[in-house]
Formats: structure tokens, C-alpha cells, sequence
């Protein structure tokens, strides 16, 4: 491949959805159908520029596109294994989200700054993916923030200000804390281009107290978009922005952005050796499985959908953060595959939430009686997320659990099993009284809502929750697949297991 061509792709993948944001904030309210087309085709391009630069570093291929900020301060673009993991589920599920956006928000005010904020929202969560150094993921990591701010508070009423207020308050200060651990990670390395393995074991002897402080603030300050326990306060609260958010925040962008922040800070800054050797590997793994466990709990206790769902999220997250720190190959990969594999269920989830509310005006709980036969095809993709996310094969949600499982016996921590046991217990216990509703319990007087909403925006809504839920037992079935999610990871986590 020509050098410039590796140089100029990375940079590319970033800025065809700022582009896009351009185009929508020029054109306005009144350019529906731009809006549209030029929504499509940037996620369009895009997906196709991930899966071309996908296939390149499949092949050995190597991109890197650096900016000098300042002197000995880079910005670094690059695309690795990892990179493209994170990269491609940002790109297929943003396709599909912006389908369903466009059709859910057919009706409603001020689309050309969703819409806007939307593409910068893409941006900002593909420069995380391809972030090369510290830095970079910094930037794009608080930008993020500052994106998707407006679509928390899109909706205008005094609920959504206040969620919009938390949401600053708690990922702003979480930028602090970074910012302050990165500024003095480099006073002691001079360096924070991701490595594979870390790159401060050498330190260690000098500086152990330290690095240990410092890796506590940077899952600290991840840790407020991954949501864990306690500094998941922000989330449950952000779910009266509209379906679409809520889809963007817990399954492609916001708390994946923080988990994938986690990633990158075990794997590529310090690497599970170190972590272990500084005595956070098992407070790591305690973090992850009591949040794994108390989410679940807060989201047994819920009776409004998407209010459950969010509590959903702050426990399967997690699942990642614990595959990561259990560490070895089968951990490593099962944690990063549910990377993917939660993505695919979430999305699922919330779209399915989203065409309730819109449609019929549910939001609790006890108004999803009979739905399963008003809405046939929206409840089987809403059973088939909720199935997989307590671990029913053939869904991916079963390949991720039974990975993690194994890793966790291989690894000797065979008390992390019990939790994921516990885990999907407790999913059961909040997914299979929804399930019963749908199918089971006969159905009240629920009227159309009062929204003309076209034929073909129906059929578009639909076709989306399809799709993914579609996609979250075709991927599981074809888990062995040389091109499968699991098969990906599997190559990544070889180069980082440790043991």
C-alpha cells in the first residue's frame, strides 16, 4: 500500500462524519431530504473505509497519520487489530442507527442539529478507536463529551436539562482526573504511544507508588463512561433523551468509549504483568464483578423499560472490564468480544423501547402486556436480545459468558464463575418477566399514539431491530467463523495474554 494512503485513511475514517456535520448544520431544517441522503452516505463511506482498512491490517498492512501538537506531543492515528474491533462496531451499528433516527425523528423539531451533533458524535468515537497514543484518546474522549451533550438534552424539557447536567458532571470531572493522570504519567515516562504489553515496566523499581496512583485515576476517569459502580449515576438519568441517544450511549459510543479506554490502559500502557505486579489486577477484577452484580440488582428494582436497560448496561459492561483483568487468552477474548457482542443486544434492546414508546406510548414495564402479538416482529427481536443477554445460545450473549467462564477457571479465579452465575440468574429475573408480558399476559386498551408516521419510516423502524437482533444469533452461531468478532479477538488476545 503507498505510504500516503496509509497516512491519510485513519484521519479519513474521523472526518467523513465531521464533513457530514458540516453539510447538516449549513443546510438546515429546511434540506430534509440532503439531511437524509447526507447522513446515509457518510455512514455509508465509512463503514466501507473500516472494512477496507480492516482487510489491509488482516493482510499486514500497517497506518499511521501523526500531528505534531507541540513539542514531543503527538497526535497519532493509527489502525491496529484492536482499533478495527472497536472501529467496525461504531460503523455497523451507526448505519443502522441512523435508519432508524431518520425515521423516528420523521416528525420531530430541530433534526439538523441532532443530526449534526449526531456526525460529530461519530467522529469523536472514531478518533477514540483509532487513537494511537494517550492524547489522542484524550481529545477525542472529551470531545465525545462535548457531542453528545446536545443530544442528551436534545429533547428540551426541564428532565432532560437536569440529565444533560449530570451527564457534564460526572464526564467532566472524569476528563479531569484523566487529564491529570496523563500529564503525570508523561512527567514519568516521556512517552504514551501505545504499546502492546505496556510500556512502563522499566519504571516500575523507581516509581511503584506512582504508577499505581496513576492507574487507579485512568480506570477512575474511564471508568465514569463505563459506568462503573459508583460512578454510574449519569446514565439511568440520561434515558429520557430519545431512543436513538440511548441506543448511541450504551451500545456504540459513550460507555463503550469507556471501556475501550480501560482496554487500552491495561493492555497498551501498562500491560496485565505490571497491573498484576502493582496489586491492582484483583481490585480490578472486584470492580468489575460487584458491578456485574449491583447493576443487576438496581435494574431488578425498575419498572420503567429504558430505566432497566440502563441499569442492564452498567452490568454488561462490565463483563469487558472483568474479561480484561482476569486476563489470559479465553478471558481477554471473551471480555473484548462482549465489546461487540453487548453492542448487538443493546442496540436491540433500545430500538425495540424506542418503537414502543413512539408508537404505542409505552415506557413501563406493565404496559408491555400482549404486545408480542400487536407487535410480532418487534417482540422477537426484543426476546432474542434479552435471551442472549442472559446467556441463551445460540445468541451471542452465550459465546461471551462461556469465555469469560473458562478464562476465569484457566486464570484460577474460579470465584469469578460464581458471579457469572449469579449474573445470569439475576438477567433472568429481570429479562423473563418482560419476555412473559410480551407473550403470556393478555394486553390492555393501548391506542395509537398521535403521530403520523409514514409507512415507509415504520417499516424502517422495524427492519432495524430486526437487523441487529438478526445479526446477534447469526454471529453467535457462526462464532468459529474465520471472520467472526470471536475469531478477531481470539488473534488480538493472543498478543496480550500474559498467561
Amino acid at each position: 500500500m503507498a505510504p500516503w494512503l496509509a497516512q491519510a485513511l485513519p484521519p479519513a475514517v474521523v472526518l467523513v462524519s465531521t464533513l457530514a456535520a458540516l453539510v447538516i448544520f449549513v443546510a438546515g431544517e429546511a434540506h430534509q431530504r440532503l439531511r437524509i441522503w447526507v447522513n446515509l452516505i457518510a455512514a455509508t463511506i465509512k463503514l466501507l473505509l473500516v472494512v477496507w482498512i480492516g482487510l489491509a491490517v488482516l493482510a499486514g498492512n500497517t497506518f499511521m497519520f501523526r500531528f505534531e501538537l507541540l513539542p514531543g506531543l503527538e497526535l497519532i492515528l493509527h489502525a491496529d487489530a484492536l482499533s478495527i474491533l472497536f472501529a467496525s462496531l461504531s460503523a455497523v451499528l451507526w448505519l443502522v442507527t441512523t435508519v432508524y433516527a431518520i425515521a423516528y425523528l420523521e416528525r420531530s423539531p430541530n433534526r439538523a442539529r441532532f443530526f449534526g451533533f449526531f456526525s460529530l458524535c461519530v467522529s469523536a468515537t472514531m478518533g477514540i478507536a483509532m487513537a494511537g497514543n494517550l492524547m489522542t484518546l484524550f481529545i477525542f474522549y472529551e470531545l465525545l463529551t462535548l457531542t453528545t451533550w446536545p443530544l442528551v438534552v436534545h429533547n428540551g424539557t426541564p428532565e432532560a436539562l437536569a440529565a444533560g447536567r449530570s451527564y457534564l458532571r460526572y464526564t467532566l470531572t472524569g476528563g479531569v482526573v484523566l487529564l491529570v493522570a496523563m500529564a503525570w504519567l508523561y512527567g514519568l515516562a516521556g512517552n504514551v504511544e501505545f504499546t502492546p504489553g505496556g510500556f512502563l515496566a522499566p519504571l516500575v523499581a523507581e516509581h511503584r507508588i506512582a504508577l499505581s496512583v496513576i492507574f487507579a485515576m485512568l480506570v477512575a476517569g474511564f471508568g465514569i463512561k463505563a459506568a462503573l459502580i459508583p460512578l454510574h449515576g449519569w446514565l439511568p438519568k440520561a434515558m429520557v433523551a430519545p431512543a436513538p441517544v440511548s441506543a448511541l450511549l450504551h451500545a456504540v459510543a459513550v460507555v463503550k468509549a469507556g471501556a475501550f479506554g480501560i482496554i487500552r490502559t491495561v493492555e497498551d500502557v501498562y500491560g496485565l504483568e505490571l497491573v498484576a505486579e502493582l496489586g491492582m489486577r484483583i481490585p480490578l477484577i472486584a470492580v468489575a464483578a460487584w458491578t456485574i452484580i449491583i447493576g443487576s440488582l438496581l435494574a431488578l428494582r425498575e419498572h420503567e423499560l429504558k430505566r432497566r436497560l440502563a441499569y442492564s448496561t452498567v452490568s454488561q459492561v462490565s463483563y469487558i472490564v472483568l474479561g480484561i483483568a482476569v486476563g489470559g487468552l479465553l478471558a481477554t477474548s471473551g471480555g473484548m468480544v462482549h465489546l461487540v457482542h453487548q453492542g448487538l443486544m443493546k442496540v436491540t434492546l433500545f430500538f425495540c423501547a424506542g418503537i414502543y414508546g413512539l408508537l404505542l406510548g409505552v415506557s413501563r414495564i406493565d404496559q408491555l402486556d400482549g404486545l408480542g402479538r400487536r407487535m410480532p416482529w418487534v417482540s422477537t427481536a426484543f426476546t432474542i436480545a434479552a435471551l442472549g443477554m442472559i446467556g441463551v445460545p445460540p445468541v451471542v450473549g452465550f459465546v461471551s459468558k462461556w469465555y469469560l467462564a473458562s478464562g476465569a477457571l484457566a486464570a484460577d479465579v474460579p470465584w469469578v464463575v460464581g458471579v457469572l452465575i449469579a449474573s445470569a440468574l439475576l438477567n433472568a429475573a429481570y429479562f423473563l418477566p418482560l419476555i412473559r408480558r410480551l407473550w403470556l399476559t393478555e394486553g390492555g386498551a393501548l391506542a395509537e399514539m398521535p403521530i403520523e408516521i409514514g409507512a415507509l419510516s415504520r417499516l424502517a423502524l422495524v427492519a432495524s431491530a430486526v437487523a441487529t437482533a438478526a445479526l446477534t444469533v447469526v454471529l453467535g452461531m457462526l462464532a468459529a467463523h474465520p471472520l467472526s468478532p470471536l475469531s478477531w479477538v481470539l488473534e488480538i488476545a493472543s498478543g496480550y495474554a500474559p498467561w
